[in-house]
């Protein structure tokens, strides 16, 4: 199994597919990797040499920010808008959506379950 990020890759998927599982790469960007390093994009994790896999790893510390160092930044990106209290940063701290959404119905992802109002029924 590959290891790369401090991410286990599947041994079974083809290497754009397993390098997504890496969070801060895509699809798109899987596939440029590949392409750059030179890998058929049909070939499985299971099949790359030890080389392969250096290289993969190499060109990901060196060129991407992903991971840990990711979800650190976009933590430290929210936080300031929470302290700077901005618009954006007021729906964060409120959980509400933060790119205009309505919220007089759906928006049940960020702000939860449905909670009963006493007295609503007509």
């Amino acid at each position: 199994m590959a290891r790369i990020a401090g991410v286990n890759i599947p041994n079974q998927k083809r290497v754009p597919i397993g390098l997504t599982y890496i969070h801060g790469i895509g699809r798109t960007t899987a596939e440029q990797i590949c392409e750059r390093i030179g890998i058929p994009p049909e070939r499985r994790v299971h099949e790359l040499t030890d080389e392969e896999v250096l290289r993969v790893r190499e060109l990901i510390d060196r060129e991407y920010t992903v991971e840990g160092d990711l979800r650190r930044l976009v933590a430290m990106n929210i936080k300031r808008l929470m302290d700077l209290g901005c618009y954006r940063g007021l729906r964060h701290r409120r959980g509400l959506p933060v790119r205009g959404q309505r919220t007089h119905t759906n928006a049940r992802t960020r702000k939860g379950p449905a909670r009963p109002i006493a007295g609503k029924k007509k």
